[in-house]
């Protein structure tokens, strides 16, 4: 079976003007219905509930106030998850909403789970429709976009390609709006350039746009899964896509993909501090494949417990990985720049040799 994630974008579905869009739901349900018919396992991310809740509110923008944009929410996804099921339900397919926040990920029991959750449905024929829980969810616990969700999902169920649904045709040179503005078809790498080419906030009705469409792409590649951002809005595209025609902007993966664990602390976790690491634990970390060791560190910041997530800099300040501590800021602190041999006599006790051992490293 291939696996496929499709992200669906808020601009696509609805409008603060006339709420939920059911015709562009009934016309995207009858082409992932055909895509399933064809073999293809799909799990669906889409946004959407704010939009459609701000019309039921009477509300004619999206508000800042996070008490009214929660309400907001609350009731705009039952009328999201109505549509798609109603227009799902036409083509003989079954949905099931699924509403995560970033705690969800975070706890490394709680992610396994979400991920045979997913799974099970999918194996059952049923549509996992995943948005983020933006009536509980609080900015500490945020994943911020379904972009980035999406990205993460992708790498949780290891699909085989993350499709982003957007109202542009895929990323441009430029501005799709001003003259001479071309569509870029293929991005090999995900550089500063391209990063700055799709720079830009998002819409009314929307919390990302290109730019987040972007970076969640290169979220994507790095797992080793392949990335395309197109167009929602025709008929049939999505079908012709995947039997092979370039459409939209396509984004190379990795060749080395990262594992569901690494992905899960690259991305899935927040950094709770930062270690600052000299010349030779860099060269150790990027150059040798060696885990960061106490005499490598030249101080830290924040406060962590054992367990957390931090990330690991240069002395000017460049960010080299990201790993899960065996110590406390508090011990390491105490033990910064001595050798693992007098770990044990400084702190009475010892943990482990490393401080962040290799294979609960990321690098960046």
């Amino acid at each position: 079976m291939k696996r496929i994630v499709i992200k669906i974008g808020s601009n696509l579905l609805a409008s603060v003007e006339q709420g939920l869009n059911a015709k562009r739901i009934h016309t995207l349900a009858s082409d992932i219905s055909a895509v399933i018919d064809k073999g293809f396992e799909v799990v669906i991310v889409s946004s959407g509930a704010v939009a459609a809740g701000l019309r039921k509110l009477g509300l004619k923008e999206k508000p800042k106030d996070i008490k009214l944009k929660q309400a907001a929410a609350a009731i705009g996804q039952s009328s999201l998850m109505w549509a798609y099921e109603k227009s799902f339900g036409d083509f003989g397919k079954k949905a099931a909403q699924v509403l995560l926040t970033r705690d969800d990920v975070a706890d490394r029991g709680r992610f396994i789970n979400a991920k045979n959750t997913l799974l099970t449905l999918i194996s059952y024929g049923v549509i996992p429709i995943i948005n983020e829980n933006d009536p509980v969810a609080i900015d500490e616990i945020k994943f911020g976009d379904n972009d980035f969700l999406a990205a993460l999902v992708s790498g949780l169920i290891e699909a085989e390609r993350l499709i982003i649904l957007s109202d542009v045709e895929g990323l441009y040179t430029k501005d799709p709006g001003r003259e001479g503005a071309r569509l870029i078809s293929s991005v090999d790498n995900i550089t500063g350039d391209i990063e700055k080419i799709a720079g830009g906030r998002g819409s009314s009705v929307s919390t990302g746009g290109m730019y987040s469409k972007v970076l969640a792409a290169k979220q994507a590649v790095s797992y080793g899964i392949p990335v395309v951002i197109m167009s929602g809005k025709k008929e049939g595209l999505l079908m012709r896509l995947l039997e092979g025609e370039n459409i939209g902007t396509y984004f190379k993966p990795k060749q080395e993909r990262l594992t569901s664990k690494k992905g899960w602390i690259a991305y899935g976790l927040k950094s709770k501090g930062i270690i600052h690491i000299d010349d030779g634990a860099v060269k150790a970390i990027t150059m040798q494949g060696k885990s960061l060791l106490s005499s490598g560190i030249a101080d830290i910041d924040g406060r962590f417990s054992i367990g957390d997530a931090v990330s690991c800099v240069s002395k000017d300040g460049k960010r080299i990985a990201k790993g899960l501590t065996n110590y406390s800021s508090e011990d390491i602190s105490r033990i910064k720049g001595k050798k693992t041999s007098e770990i044990e006599d400084i702190l009475g006790y010892k943990y482990s040799d490393e401080v962040i051992h290799r294979d609960n490293m990321v690098v960046a």
